[in-house]
């Protein structure tokens, strides 16, 4: 295809809704015969919603907004970290410290800068949830927690927006695409019907308790980016229906079918769901009280009687400690006589998580009530410190 044809015959036709510079730039995807420049003005006119600029967020949003969606928003509350550099590729070293939609809506901007970019420095909750989806044609969910899977599905099937899933837990990755409706107007099915209820707290970690290959976020990411451009232009088959499941260790694939379940209590033959919920309830993440770091560091500029525990590992207690008394996660079952029960005690990991897990679990079967969680864990904690 001759790209001076292709300006001149856009530019006849009245249509300048893209820059002259921008028909270079997409040249090798106007040339496919499948795409051509009716792909390229349905990508110029989408709106895509980010929930997460993390791991799987980083190739996200590098990929489309190369690719040429008009609109993207960012939701993410967190700022980067330097753990976050190992896979999380569109940040930097200087954007340490930084709000992350932000960093990430420079990089952009340095990618493409004729698109155009929303940011959310905020939490998706229930509260505020249809309120920003609505306003997209396509959401990709980059998060790492039960919770806000389903609420990022609940809110695209109340909105009736497509929802394109990827997760990544160790060395392996999995995409989907949910609430899909193909060419005959059929509707596909969504999170519920594939994970009719969430597992049980605390089963399954996440990346930050776990672990993660780094490039493995960026091969899953760039899965769910493709997934959300054939989405947009109607090229090729969507994963409706299916869930991509890539082993990175065996480099293996398999392709596991579901299709839309009856007692789907959003869109089933009985919808009983209407409306958003409490999903940290509904997936049995009961609260835990909490201290945050500003808050510790006063409890230990004031001397306060408390005791410190650290649920990390060994490793992790070696190459970075504030103090605490070391009773790993896996071991705090078999040592929790060594937690005081008559003065206050403070449960930390690295980010908040496995010391929240610990909380549950000893206030379920031990009767504790005098546990509080270090919001952010030694990583919150360190930050205040600089």
């Amino acid at each position: 295809m001759d790209t001076k044809k292709v300006k001149d015959h856009k530019i006849s036709e009245g249509e300048n809704i893209f820059a002259k510079e921008e028909f270079s730039r997409y040249d090798r995807q106007i040339r496919l015969p499948q795409f051509g420049i009716i792909s390229q003005t349905k990508l110029k006119n989408a709106k895509v919603l980010l929930v997460g600029t993390g791991g799987l967020g980083s190739p996200l949003l590098l990929y489309l907004a190369a690719a040429g969606i008009g609109t993207l928003g960012l939701i993410d509350f967190d700022r980067v970290d330097e753990s976050n550099l190992h896979r999380q590729v569109i940040f930097g070293q200087n954007q340490i410290g930084q709000a992350k939609v932000e960093a990430a809506k420079n990089r952009i901007k340095e990618i493409n800068p004729y698109i155009n970019v929303v940011v959310f420095n905020e939490k998706l909750t229930s509260s505020n949830a249809l309120e920003i989806v609505r306003n997209y044609d396509v959401v990709a969910d980059g998060t790492d927690n039960f919770p806000t899977r389903y609420l990022v599905n609940d809110a695209c099937v109340l909105c009736e927006k497509p929802n394109v899933y990827g997760s990544v837990f160790k060395f392996e990755g999995q995409v989907s695409v949910f609430n899909f409706k193909n060419r005959e107007g059929e509707l596909g099915p969504n999170y519920r019907d594939l994970y009719e209820t969430p597992p049980p707290a605390g089963l399954v970690p996440n990346c930050a308790e776990s672990g993660v290959i780094g490039v493995l976020p960026g091969i899953i990411g760039s899965m769910q980016a493709l997934e959300v451009i054939k989405v947009i232009t109607g090229i090729g088959e969507p994963l409706s229906g299916k869930l991509f499941i890539f082993d990175a260790l065996g480099f293996e694939t398999r392709i596991v079918k579901f299709k839309r379940k009856p007692g789907n209590p959003l869109n089933g033959t009985k919808p009983s769901l209407s409306h958003l919920i409490d999903y940290e309830s509904f997936c049995g993440v009961n609260p835990v009280k909490e201290v945050t770091a500003k808050q510790f560091h006063q409890m230990k500029k004031e001397t306060d009687v408390f005791q410190l525990i650290d649920v990390r590992d060994k490793v992790e207690y070696d190459e970075m400690n504030i103090g605490g008394e070391l009773i790993p996660l896996p071991q705090l079952m078999e040592k929790y006589q060594k937690i005081d029960r008559n003065i206050k005690v403070v449960v930390h990991c690295k980010s908040g998580g496995r010391s929240a897990q610990a909380i549950r679990s000893l206030e379920e079967k031990f009767g504790f009530i005098n546990l509080y969680n270090l919001t952010g864990g030694i990583d919150e904690y360190l930050k205040l410190l600089k």
